[in-house]
């Protein structure tokens, strides 16, 4: 990702739903004006989810979901329905998607029914009103709190009202909290040490650097970007004392050793965890390393996928420092992308990346997962500030949260 384009995980996330040929791909095509999803006459042309990144005004950065038929059949067509209903995990906005000569089906009202539980901001559609003899009522059984237009794919009738609807909920939905900007005033100097990370490609920083130098820039504040092995001399030849240093959790302990004790620490990872909503959990759940034994079950999940190389942190450092903290043989389960178990019983802890790649509410539901089934989670900076008996000072920036730790082995 270019430091110029807005990153997936902060694009409002709006997904198109509904049965097989409602007019989804089409409805889609028309309110973006481009041909983004394939459109066609047989049932069941769209058999995966399609992400498409783009700017749609008046909003602005979207990702733009098209979606499985949600009436699909037979073994295959419910392992895509399941999909669909998937995709709502991420969704800040739904769009229902329904045939106006047909109305709403059971499947339509499922839907809705698990839309407003999971309290997505959503508009029901009624397409292809163009045809005569349509009389554009608002169908029964749609709840009151979910607006309803009547538009056509093939004529533009009502699409520029469904843009302004789909601005107004997604407003909404935007995320006003900073990484790491409302921490610092301006003229701030913030030191971001960044190893130069294998996954990443020659010539890229990856995604949570990127975005906090951004933040960094908008809080009117200066950022320093050094490697681990430059920290301590960069420091000594400052003539202004840093903020805070922000690390990559991989060289945290040595870091926090080379970093004056008057000077803030943290972590990427720990911001972003912040950043979605979920540090408070996180810091809890941290301290079931505590009760580890043999064969517990942990699992660590990364929300993105990427060639794994021989010292990668999830698969080989992670397990490797956890041991060396437990003193004893855990069973590791690893999961990567959008692939999260419904099911969590047995698993004794979740250890997550920083998220950089989900956006909030899917974070925010995985946490929920964790916490309706009574598996703590934590992220991997957390981890590791915890194994290496510095995460009270890394969470020094946000008191309430230090205040967590109190009665730990942090305490």
């Amino acid at each position: 990702m270019g430091m110029n384009n807005t990153p997936a995980s902060d694009r409002i996330h709006i997904g198109f739903f509904g049965r097989r040929n409602a007019g989804k791909s089409s409805v889609l095509n028309a309110v973006t004006g481009q041909d983004l999803a394939v459109v066609s006459d047989v049932k069941g042309t769209t058999t995966d989810p399609v992400y498409k990144a783009m700017e749609l005004l008046p909003l602005g950065p979207v990702m733009m979901i098209d979606t499985p038929g949600i009436d699909d059949e037979g073994q295959l067509g419910s392992l895509r329905v399941r999909k669909s209903y998937q995709v709502l995990n991420k969704t800040d906005v739904a769009v229902l998607v329904m045939d106006v000569c047909h109305g709403p089906a059971s499947e339509d009202y499922a839907l809705l029914e698990k839309i407003g539980e999971k309290q997505i901001p959503c508009v029901a559609v009624c397409n292809k009103a163009d045809l005569d003899g349509i009389s554009g009522q608002r169908p029964e059984g749609i709840p009151d709190s979910v607006p309803v237009l009547s538009v056509s794919a093939h004529t533009g009738q009502g699409i520029a009202a469904l843009k302004e609807c789909l601005a107004q909920l997604g407003r909404t939905q935007e995320n006003s909290r900073k990484i790491v900007g409302d921490l610092l005033s301006p003229s701030d100097l913030a030191v971001l040490v960044v190893p130069i990370d294998k996954a990443a490609p020659k010539g890229r920083l990856i995604l949570p650097q990127q975005q906090t130098i951004r933040d960094i820039l908008e809080a009117d504040a200066v950022s320093v970007v050094v490697r681990e092995n430059g920290l301590k001399d960069t420091l000594a030849s400052l003539e202004k004392k840093p903020r805070m240093v922000i690390t990559d959790s991989q060289v945290f302990a040595k870091v926090s050793a080379d970093t004056p004790e008057d000077i803030l620490l943290t972590s990427f990872s720990i911001l972003f965890a912040r950043y979605k909503g979920s540090l408070e959990p996180m810091v809890q759940g941290v301290r079931a390393l505590d009760s580890i034994r043999k064969g517990d079950r942990i699992l660590i999940s990364e929300g993105c996928t990427h060639h794994r190389q021989c010292e990668d942190i999830g698969t080989v450092k992670l397990p490797k420092w956890i041991r060396e903290y437990t003193g004893t043989e855990p069973e590791f389960v690893f999961t990567s992308g959008t692939e999260f178990p419904d099911e969590l019983a047995g698993y004794h802890l979740i250890v997550h990346c920083g998220g950089c790649m989900l956006n909030e509410r899917e974070m925010k539901y995985r946490m929920k997962c964790a916490q309706d089934q009574g598996i703590p989670m934590t992220n991997y900076g957390i981890t590791i500030a915890y194994i290496h008996g510095i995460l009270r000072r890394s969470v020094e920036p946000f008191p309430e949260i230090a205040a967590l730790l109190d009665g730990s082995r942090e305490g």
